[in-house]
């Protein structure tokens, strides 16, 4: 679009959901992993995903459009094997497997070999696999990295349509970032030594694609919205500096997605990059701070305004004058959206239940590329006049008995008596033996309990037949637990179907879609509620499974909650009104259900919050707030809980050194670990950090995520390293995670052997007692 002062402002977007409307690329996945589907029909599949996600946005009249969104697990890892970078440890795999399949083998594992470690993706709720590089990884184009064959062949199909594509990779430097050292790697080796060679094949993949005609090609780096050091910088530096004066190759655009550039932002304004993407919407910034930005006016600047991660719909009056007032300073814009659309559901268009209220200010990925679009064309024609009208009808977010509550708030809602004070009073009441065995919740879900909750859904089942069947799996999980020999049981979570989603079902303040899944990792999606108004439980929400479990034996059932700052960080959340805000409605109610399970006489009460580490702000600046309010809103649910009462929680962190205050300030009775690196590594830091660690520890032994079954020798060595590392005494045995997405297969001697490495422990401890050593 060409205003009457000639410059052509564009629309693009910096990604798109690659997992089909009606989540087509799942169940193309879990047939073909099931042997229900032929390898080149799953090929196949992918390729019509993908070619219809282009097709579909060129026909919107989107300007540029974007290629490379699709794949078939995880983009990091497709840009790693992109140049060939398969870590030595599954080399030997490479011979027998078509690349299909060793693509899988790395992102799922196989019975010999573990998977890649599932890492979180920046502050979002996505998961990556962490590429493994070591100082002789190969870097290379040949036919093995069929994934940079696959982008040239699609720009060309897109061509042969008359749809130029722009396609989309991580940067060299955010790759290298991102990756780990190989296992093998020697002491003091990182990734980003190997960027020298690593950006030898972008520039010659950049040749390729000039040659084939691509216009240009959208390279992301994302780890430059974090803190890095000074060397980082310069690596991003001498990178860009390589890559922007290489000598035939598409125009370059350069994103950041999920936050503020900060000091990359001069060096790639300095650069001979053609075009900066920044996320406006994360880190908005002035017209005048962009001015004082050397070199940035001379380039293509891809404005995000439109946000990418959540779900409403933009003031798009006020986006307009944002955009007037950032080409006084850079003329040449595209509007363009925060980040990738893949954070959010595809349509808003197939959701015909979400009520109409709150639907008529709701915004999908279809209705993102919309909002982009019509910016663009305001930005040359003007906007209509109702894009300056507030909205009439806000009251129906709002209950005052809510908000006189968090009013009424004290200091002392917030505190327990003091934990040597509980740990006594637990002691007695729970008996448990040292090092107790546990698991964090869920256990798999049967087809049986499925099909069950379909069922009742559609009306074909009674609330009494589904209750029944729920009951029946409840026994059947508590009688496994016995006979394996945990500790501390769990009912299993039959009944629920998320862990976010099936809190927020019962809450007042929620809205829920049929088909707004979001991809988590792999084939793991979930449908994150939507959260619009003030917070309220209605009845109690876990007290009639719990009670019944416990019913059934003499060992102690843990009560399994959502906490509240996970309920924020997993869902869409309302922009009326500051996040800590929300959190404490969210709190009151989770302190309300601490409350009823221990009238039912439920003595262990475990409050997951994985997620208070996935909010952090990825910069220095700002953390201490969010963390002074985030374990505000934690000590709010669990406050009004008795001396006797152990409450545990769960967390996910990527380092204790970071977190650890958060860790003691939490004031948990028992905190067990997600592994979101590796185990090892945690153990390091624990040995590093442990002593710190004032309160129980569960360090996650193994990862619940794999399909690898740990012998008992190798639960063994980490119980014992975690021994040395942390008083004995405070240690518990558990998985790193729920056992949801895991078969009853695995599970079961999994758990087997943890508990006899427990029994092991447990021998040496009173070996060490009674001076036998």
């Amino acid at each position: 679009m060409t205003s009457a002062d000639g410059i052509e402002y564009g629309s693009s977007i910096l990604g798109y959901p690659r997992i089909g409307a009606r989540r087509e690329l799942k169940f193309a996945l879990e047939e073909y992993w099931h042997g229900s589907m032929t390898r080149d029909e799953l090929l196949e599949t992918g390729r019509d995903l993908a070619e219809s996600t282009w097709r579909e946005l060129a026909a919107t009249g989107l300007e540029q459009v974007p290629g490379n969104t699709f794949s078939f697990y995880d983009h990091v890892l497709d840009n790693a094997l992109m140049f060939g970078a398969i870590p030595r440890r599954f080399a030997s795999l490479a011979a027998d497997l078509e690349p299909i399949d060793l693509y899988f083998a790395m992102a799922r594992g196989r019975p010999d070999v573990a998977p890649l470690e599932l890492v979180k993706y920046f502050d979002t709720n996505y998961y990556y696999r962490r590429p493994e590089i070591d100082p002789d990884t190969p870097f290379s184009l040949d036919a093995a990295a069929w994934l940079s064959e696959n982008v040239l062949v699609e720009h060309a199909r897109a061509a042969a349509a008359g749809i130029e594509l722009r396609p989309i990779m991580l940067g060299p430097v955010s790759l290298l970032l991102m990756s780990g050292p190989a296992i093998d790697a020697p002491d003091g080796f990182v990734p980003l030594d190997r960027l020298d060679d690593l950006v030898e094949k972008y520039i010659e993949l950049f040749e390729r694609m000039a040659k084939q005609n691509t216009k240009c090609v959208q390279l992301d780096e994302p780890a430059f919205t974090s803190d890095r050091t000074e060397a980082e910088l310069a690596a991003l530096e001498r990178a860009y500096d390589r890559l922007g004066r290489a000598g035939l190759r598409p125009g370059i655009l350069v994103t950041g997605e999920y936050g503020d550039l900060g000091p990359a932002l001069p060096i790639l304004a300095a650069s001979e990059v053609d075009a900066i993407g920044l996320d406006l919407v994360t880190a908005p910034m002035t017209p005048s701070r962009l001015m004082e930005v050397a070199g940035l006016r001379r380039k293509r600047l891809y404005a995000g305004v439109i946000d990418g991660r959540n779900v409403w719909k933009a003031a798009k009056g006020a986006k307009l004058d944002y955009l007037r007032d950032l080409r006084k300073v850079v003329p040449d814009i595209v509007v363009s959206t925060s980040c990738t659309l893949m954070h959010v559901p595809v349509d808003k268009l197939i959701e015909p239940d979400i009520p109409g209220d709150v639907a008529d200010r709701l915004s999908f990925a279809k209705q993102k590329v919309a909002e982009v679009i019509a910016l663009a064309k305001a930005m040359t024609e003007g906007a209509p006049e109702h894009w300056y009208t507030r909205p009439t009808t806000v009251q129906f977010k709002l209950k005052h008995d809510v908000r006189q509550r968090v009013a009424g708030i004290r200091p002392e809602d917030r505190e327990r008596a003091s934990y040597a004070e509980r740990r006594k009073a637990q002691a007695k009441v729970l008996d448990l033996p040292p090092v107790p065995t546990c698991t964090l919740g869920s256990f798999p879900q049967t087809a049986e309990i499925r099909r069950a909750r379909y069922y009742f859904g559609q009306g074909r089942l009674s609330w009494d037949e589904y209750a029944e069947r729920l009951r029946d799996e409840i026994k059947r999980v508590i009688e496994l637990q016995e006979d394996i020999g945990l500790d501390v049981l769990v009912h299993g979570e039959a009944e629920r179907n998320d862990m976010v989603q099936y809190f927020a079902e019962l809450l007042d303040g929620y809205a829920f879609t049929h088909m707004g899944w979001v991809q988590s990792y792999g084939s793991r999606y979930v449908r994150p509620p939507i959260l619009y108004g003030d917070v309220k439980r209605r009845h109690p929400m876990t007290v009639e499974w719990i009670t019944y479990a416990q019913s059934l034996t003499d060992k102690p059932v843990k009560g399994i909650l959502t906490g509240p700052v996970t309920m924020l960080a997993r869902s869409f959340v309302r922009q009326d009104q500051p996040l800590y805000e929300t959190a404490e409605q969210l709190a009151l109610a989770v302190r309300d259900e601490v409350a009823d399970l221990e009238k039912a006489g439920i003595k262990i009460i475990q409050v997951d919050e994985p997620s208070i580490r996935e909010l952090l702000p990825l910069r220095e600046r700002g953390r201490e707030g969010y963390l002074d309010w985030a374990v505000g809103a934690f000590k709010l649910a669990v406050g009004g809980a008795k001396p006797q009462t152990q409450i545990h929680t769960h967390l996910g962190y990527s380092s204790i050194a970071r977190v650890v205050e958060a860790f003691n300030a939490l004031d948990a009775d028992v905190t067990s670990i997600v592994a979101t690196r590796s185990i090892d590594w945690v153990l390091s830091e624990l040995t590093e950090h442990g002593t710190s660690i004032e309160r129980g520890v569960g360090p996650g032994l193994y990862e619940s995520r794999s399909a690898v079954i740990p012998d008992i020798d190798t639960i063994d060595d980490r119980l014992r390293r975690a021994a040395e590392a942390i008083d004995p005494s405070r240690l518990w045995a558990n998985p790193d995670g729920g056992l949801k997405t895991r078969h009853f297969w695995q599970l079961e001697p999994a758990l087997r052997n943890m508990v006899a490495a427990a029994r092991r422990q447990r021998r040496r401890m009173a070996a060490g007692a009674d001076g036998t050593s």
